[in-house]
């Protein structure tokens, strides 16, 4: 099991002398110091993200980790793999602006966990899993997160403006994740121009890009949290990885793809647009 924060690849330096990889990761919250947010982003008011999911990662009987993740039906949770790869259980917070601070909590064990057959933690491939909790009851701050439909699947979405949001940290020299949900809003760019950073050989068909302008980005701790695009509130990405050099340096920030996975997301959950 990859520990935390997860250094998850180097790109051949010959190649690609910089940078590397690193998952916008599992992070450890630090009781009685909460700070830090998604990079150049602004505060989330009460029920503006209902379909935002906060976890709390049991990884041993003594460390416990953070990630992101969206609400895409009463019983199902998306996220990250790597966020969801070899815990013990997991804390589902539902309904939260405050972190902690939820409408709805659910803890599950892994048996409750589907992470994807393809999972490959030395190249980011199909960085995506699900987490079946027990049905919740929709509220103005707890809904489900539309998903796009299969005529989309060969849309880019390149040059729309999309939304991440999560409790990340706030700058590369933040100490752990956010109090308070955190969103900011991003521009899609091609996978041709995100690969000429980071390779054509992790940057494939089922992952999708942002540009990080002006120190404003996804960090470590947002990993699996939902990328939604702000025309129509559909979810196009799920936050997966970024430079290990930091999150404000302005190189891209990668996802999951959701189009790339549409029908896996239906055969295990019976879900679909």
């Amino acid at each position: 099991m990859k520990f935390l924060i997860i250094l998850a690849l180097a790109v051949a330096a010959s190649a690609f002398p910089e940078p590397e990889l690193q998952h916008r990761s599992r992070e450890m919250p630090v009781v009685g110091n909460i700070e830090g947010r998604i990079t150049g982003g602004s505060v989330a008011s009460v029920g503006q993200f209902p379909y935002q999911v906060g976890l709390s990662l049991r990884l041993s009987a003594l460390s416990s980790a953070w990630c992101g993740g969206s609400l895409i039906g009463n019983q199902w949770v998306l996220t990250a793999a790597h966020c969801t790869d070899g815990v013990q259980s997991v804390t589902v917070y539902l309904g939260a602006t405050v972190r902690t601070s939820a409408e709805v909590t659910s803890t599950v064990a892994s048996s409750d966990i589907i992470i994807h057959s393809g999972w490959n933690s030395n190249n980011l491939r199909n960085d995506i899993s699900l987490i079946k909790i027990p049905a919740v009851t929709y509220s103005t701050k707890i809904q489900a997160a539309k998903l796009p439909s299969i005529a989309s699947s060969y849309s880019t979405y390149a040059g729309e403006t999309a939304v991440a949001s999560g409790w990340g940290r706030t700058s590369d020299s933040s100490s752990s994740v956010a109090t308070n949900l955190q969103y900011v809003d991003l521009t899609v760019i091609t996978n041709s121009v995100c690969a000429n950073t980071y390779g054509t050989s992790i940057v494939t068909s089922s992952n999708i890009c942002v540009a990080t302008t002006n120190g404003k980005s996804t960090c470590n701790g947002d990993s699996g949290g939902p990328l939604v695009l702000k025309s129509s509130s559909v979810q196009i990405g799920l936050t997966s990885f970024g430079a290990a050099a930091g999150c404000e340096k302005g190189y891209p920030a990668a996802f999951t793809r959701v189009t790339s996975y549409l029908d896996w997301i239906k055969s295990n959950t019976g879900i679909s647009n």
